[in-house]
């Protein structure tokens, strides 16, 4: 499995959790470096340090995302599991009205246009999957039906990122493979600030969109397996 953003937070404890669980995981980072470090950090607490191999990946950038899936390709020659957790900018100090669009631009082209690289890039190797899977890491804070003011970069771009997760999962329903958005919960992370939940509790509801079986639901929205309003 493929997790962008995965040296740190969420991303990072989901590494822990499915390589303890025996998942081969690509541990994805714009900064190899602190890859490497998140990954031996994970096998110092007891991690099998062959279940991890750290991968230097910006979601920004097409060249790197085509050379890297052709490298997994030719070492594995298939990714069951592709999680798009990289994200950036929880703007609490803006609103729509006062908002830098530098800011938001940079979140849009991280939050949904690097999804949308990402999962094109690697959608080969998803369609060869044992059981593929495509996990949008979102937010309620993206629901149309819950949305209100403030964090404009955050709430427009996740609003965005559900609506890729919904056509990605009519186009790809007749390959088989499951495209959903999970919504994690506000959660203890250096973007989420401190206060919130456990971030295992938050890995634990991405899992359950990894985990679903073949004939499991596409094209959902769900925190901890429930359905919340687009």
């Amino acid at each position: 499995m493929l997790i962008t953003g995965a040296n740190r937070g969420l991303g990072l404890e989901l590494a822990r959790q499915c390589a303890t669980d025996g998942d081969t995981v690509l541990l994805g980072s714009r900064n190899l470096e602190a890859g490497e470090q998140a990954a031996s950090g994970l096998i110092a607490d007891g991690v099998p340090e062959g279940r991890l191999r750290p991968v230097r990946l910006d979601v920004t950038d097409a060249d790197g995302l085509t050379a890297l899936a052709a490298r997994v390709g030719d070492q594995f020659g298939r990714v069951d599991v592709l999680v798009n957790n990289a994200a950036v900018h929880y703007d609490t100090w803006q609103n729509a009205a006062n908002a830098d669009l530098g800011v938001v631009r940079e979140a849009l082209e991280t939050n949904v246009l690097g999804a949308w690289l990402t999962t094109q890039a690697f959608l080969p190797l998803l369609r060869h999957g044992r059981h593929p899977r495509v996990v949008m890491v979102s937010s309620e804070g993206g629901s149309l039906a819950s949305m209100g003011g403030g964090i404009p970069a955050y709430h427009v771009s996740k609003a965005a990122l559900n609506a890729l997760t919904r056509t990605f999962a009519g186009d790809l329903a007749r390959d088989g493979i499951l495209v959903n958005a999970v919504c994690p919960g506000w959660t203890a992370t250096d973007m989420g600030g401190a206060g919130g939940r456990p971030v295992g509790e938050g890995a634990a509801s991405i899992r359950y969109a990894m985990d679903l079986p073949d004939d499991g639901p596409s094209s959902t929205f769900t925190r901890d397996g429930r359905p919340i309003p687009w």
